[in-house]
């Protein structure tokens, strides 16, 4: 059920965007106010999500570990798993957020017919994920061509190697295909693993399927004959947005896939703050990943702890010594002796102050 509402969504905004920009001529709408709009929601979501996360205490070291931390000097010490300085976190910070390290460790328990707990490694998910982030950031980066008045070099270097494959003198990028195969198989897992598509809801369909919708504008602008568009007239929409002085397309200049894709793109910049996207920024803010496993060497202390003013035994037994005494409960100074210290303790300051 999620993932056909899912689907319901993502056709309603296409359907809205091609009626709206390419029947009732709102191209002002679809291509000024709503990039615009989706561009604010997503810098304030995204710091409002930042400044919460700050803002949660975090009293323990709850770093994730993997292998064995710094011990005894005859106990190996694994530094990548269990980094105990800034550097070696970083490394590990790197592997993770680059190679998906810990995903690619990703282990299956089967239980066999004579009892036993087997585990085999499952490399389909981490084949899965690299496919879609990589090829989504070298996407994004190609894109970067139509916002900038002149192309830097390395994109126009990246645009050339990405690029290398020519068809009927068309050259297709691989890295958009990486991006459009992740996504679908990363869909196909939810809706054909039995026990992933139990737990799967509408915030778990919602993503892919609108950046199935985002990829499937995308490369039908780009490949398809009919549905082709005017690159010179989105860039000088995309530098007058970038440059803070908007250009209003005419109604029919521009094929209404753009406005279609435009609008896709939006909605996910308006939903990242909010769904499970925004583990992009998190991973960064992850207790579990950026404390260094030094607990045996430094003491951890929650500074939004309030200060507590200790009552130790000594002093609830001077304050009800007397009352302890009567009752017959058992005390570790006398009346006579606290007396005779506290005695001690007024003559010893006398002379020190005379």
């Amino acid at each position: 059920m999620g993932f056909i509402t899912a689907c319901v969504i993502v056709l309603v905004l296409a359907l809205i965007a091609a009626v709206g920009a390419g029947l009732m001529g709102l191209t002002g709408l679809f291509a000024v106010v709503l990039p615009y709009l989706a561009f604010a929601i997503f810098v304030i979501g995204v710091a409002y999500r930042i400044a919460n996360w700050g803002k949660s205490p975090v009293p323990f070291n709850i770093a994730t570990t993997c292998g064995q931390s710094k011990s005894l000097d005859f106990i190996k010490w694994n530094p990548i798993e269990c980094p105990r300085s800034r550097p070696a976190l970083y490394f590990r910070m790197f592997l993770e957020v680059v190679f998906f390290r810990s995903l690619f460790r990703n282990s299956k328990a089967t239980l066999e017919k004579d009892g036993n707990l087997t585990y085999q490694w499952e490399k389909w998910l981490w084949i899965f994920a690299i496919l879609f982030h990589w090829g989504f950031f070298f996407t994004l980066l190609r894109h970067l061509r139509f916002f900038t008045a002149k192309v830097p070099g390395l994109i126009t270097a990246l645009d050339k190697i990405d690029g290398f494959i020519l068809i009927d003198l068309h050259h297709y990028y691989i890295t958009g295909f990486m991006f459009f195969a992740g996504v679908g198989l990363l869909l196909l897992r939810r809706l054909c693993l039995h026990k992933v598509r139990y737990i799967s809801m509408l915030n778990d369909y919602f993503p892919l399927v609108l950046l199935l919708g985002i990829g499937c504008s995308g490369m039908a602008m780009r490949y398809a004959g009919a549905t082709r568009v005017d690159v010179t007239g989105i860039r000088e929409v995309m530098v007058g947005l970038m440059t803070f002085h908007p250009v209003v397309p005419a109604a029919g200049t521009l094929n209404v896939f753009f406005y279609i894709h435009l609008t896709l793109v939006c909605t996910l910049l308006i939903y990242f703050p909010w769904g499970k996207l925004m583990h992009a920024v998190g991973v960064f803010m992850s207790p579990t990943r950026n404390m260094c496993t030094n607990s045996r060497e430094v003491r951890h202390v929650n500074p939004w702890n309030p200060v507590v003013e200790f009552h130790s035994y000594a002093d609830y037994e001077d304050e009800f010594r007397d009352r302890m005494v009567k009752f017959g409960v058992p005390v570790e100074k006398t009346i006579e002796e606290a007396e005779a210290e506290k005695e001690a303790e007024r003559k010893a300051l006398e002379e020190s102050l005379g």
